[in-house]
């Protein structure tokens, strides 16, 4: 009796340890053809609250043995589709896979993407979803150059803002990034739902781009692959893209700057085909 009580407490405490540390593997489904003509993946990860998919558009051909650079197209809204539009439906529009031979992949996230990991709800990881979840996943299961100089970043608004922290606080993970129209001079939390990822001011200051700029600059400004960071053009954001700027310039930290044009706080308002193309020019990654 006594030994049957003892495995009884035993099972118990097992059950009541994996509701508490819940498996860590996350689940990800196998590619499906949507409507849109892209692969999508549903995954679902502890770093976030429920399943959410991920859009892959790769070059029409894949050549055997080569390896493909991966362009991260960060959406501004949860889901991949919003009001501003779809960063990968525009990419695949311009035909920006196939002309300079990307991957491109757009996750969704089901809280509002503001790329960071919320101090006290496990729920909203986002940045730890990218890095264990989301490269791991795509470099297992496409072609990719699985290196820095394979990882491509770019976003607008918000996720401008997230494609500079993801690179300046992952400066070993991730090769360059490029943001159009964003905050990036924002010094404190803001709206547009930043509270519900950073949670607190402490937080947020450990994203804060202007002070990554400062304690990543030595090291931007010796790098062998400069110009790793790429700031183009304004909508909305104007002020914060020059204040960035002047900060950059006066760090000494190089990178490609192009605030000439001012287009719509959009993806399809016409800013994605140049800022790909510069990421592409600064990476070596010549047209296909």
């Amino acid at each position: 009796m006594k030994l049957l009580v003892l495995l009884a407490v035993l099972v118990i405490t097992a059950l009541l340890a994996l509701a508490a540390d819940p498996p860590r593997r996350p689940r990800i489904s196998r590619a499906c053809r949507t409507a849109a003509g892209l692969l999508s993946h549903g995954v679902t990860s502890v770093y976030q609250r429920g399943a959410n998919d991920v859009e892959v558009l790769p070059p029409d051909k894949l050549e055997p043995d080569r390896g493909y650079p991966v362009l991260y197209i960060l959406p501004v809204n949860t889901g991949t589709r919003g009001p501003w539009g779809s960063g990968i439906l525009e990419a695949k529009r311009l035909n920006l896979h196939n002309r300079f031979g990307l991957i491109c992949v757009a996750p969704a996230f089901d809280s509002m993407p503001w790329y960071a990991d919320h101090p006290t709800d496990p729920g909203v990881r986002q940045e730890s979803y990218i890095l264990k979840v989301l490269l791991p996943m795509i470099e297992k299961r496409y072609p990719a150059v699985a290196e820095p100089k394979g990882r491509l970043l770019v976003g607008f608004s918000k996720s401008g803002l997230g494609s500079w922290s993801l690179l300046l606080r992952h400066p070993e993970v991730f090769g360059r990034a490029a943001s159009w129209d964003a905050p990036l001079a924002e010094t404190r939390l803001a709206s547009w739902g930043s509270e519900t990822t950073f949670g607190t001011q402490e937080n947020f200051e450990k994203y804060r781009i202007t002070d990554l700029l400062k304690r990543r600059a030595e090291l931007l400004k010796k790098d062998k692959d400069p110009r790793r960071l790429i700031l183009l053009g304004h909508g909305s954001f104007r002020g914060h893209v020059e204040t960035v700027h002047r900060r950059m310039r006066s760090l000494g930290i190089p990178h490609v700057y192009d605030n000439a044009a001012e287009r719509r706080h959009d993806w399809r308002s016409g800013w994605l085909e140049g800022a790909v193309a510069a990421l592409c020019a600064e990476a070596g990654v010549p047209p296909a």
